[in-house]
């Protein structure tokens, strides 16, 4: 870190500590460390980034269409999320050509709503603590999930609702200057979400005929350690509740978009629910907003 960014010795000291708070303790990035580090061009970046992001995303559709036991033609809707670069046409109009996908198949690419993946391969120079603070945290990742009319083995969406905070747009986000994209992170993101948590959840289940007492299952999206630590203390969980959050962050880091189903995975192989009980998984991104989802096991 002290090589890639020149920042003096004692301000890396303090990283080093924010590093070992941080509780990730292992990530994947699509090329070695060494030439991740080397400045390039913003086209050479967004370059890479098309061409690993279809090689990924084609991995990913093809194992999740493997595990459902499906077809790219029985795939009616497709929807694209990344925010790691910028692609037109889209990734999934590159899918639809490579796996097969039926030409009358739908498409719904977003760009603009990951909680800021990959920030330190566009914007590898800036020395903000924000930039800082992200290299820590965020790594590559690429998931896919198929979403189904018909019953099936799993976790049914029975309702979804997005809340925006109020003044909030100074959240999180990413600054376009001619050195690339830059990150913008707010150090109060934290206790912004823990001092609205209960509430929001409070009252979605509440909309919804539920009570906290319902839920067995707490798919929550770690942003970052203090987040899901104040996540946690205000909803009343224990880490117990919430160890495939800290897993996946330990295991991987933060990957934007893509986190939530890692950590929907993680309770999919490893914990289970029993037909019948209920989950909620939330997710929190530029806007600022979070994402709810009221989940029952089929």
């Amino acid at each position: 870190m002290g090589r890639v960014f020149d920042i003096p010795e004692r301000r890396l000291e303090a990283m080093m500590s924010i590093v070992d708070n941080a509780q990730v303790h292992k990530r994947h990035a699509i090329f070695p460390i060494d030439y991740t580090i080397e400045p390039r061009a913003l086209s050479k970046t967004n370059n890479e980034y098309i061409e690993h992001a279809v090689k990924l995303g084609r991995e990913a559709a093809e194992k999740c269409l493997e595990r459902a036991g499906l077809r790219p033609e029985d795939i009616d809707l497709i929807i694209t999320v990344s925010c790691t670069g910028f692609m037109i046409p889209s990734l999934d109009a590159h899918l639809i050509h490579l796996m097969g996908f039926r030409p009358n198949v739908r498409r719904m690419p977003f760009t603009e709503l990951g909680c800021a993946a990959g920030a330190m391969a566009l914007g590898r120079k800036d020395i903000s603590q924000a930039n800082l603070i992200s290299s820590v945290l965020f790594g590559d990742g690429a998931a896919a999930v198929i979403v189904r009319g018909n019953p099936a083995p799993g976790p049914k969406i029975l309702v979804s609702e997005t809340y925006t905070f109020a003044d909030s747009l100074w959240a999180m986000g990413f600054d376009l200057r001619d050195s690339g994209l830059h990150i913008l992170l707010s150090k109060d993101v934290p206790e912004m979400i823990g001092g609205k948590i209960r509430g929001l959840v409070e009252g979605f289940l509440e909309r919804n005929g539920r009570k906290r007492e319902d839920i067995r299952g707490w798919i929550l999206h770690p942003g970052g350690a203090r987040l899901l630590g104040n996540v946690e203390a205000e909803l009343g969980l224990c880490k117990c509740d919430t160890q495939p959050s800290w897993d996946i962050l330990g295991s991987v880091g933060n990957l934007s978009s893509a986190t939530i189903l890692f950590i929907l995975q993680e309770w999919l192989e490893k914990r289970p629910l029993r037909a019948g009980e209920y989950a909620l998984a939330a997710a929190f991104g530029p806007g600022f907003s979070a994402e709810f989802l009221l989940l029952q096991w089929n």
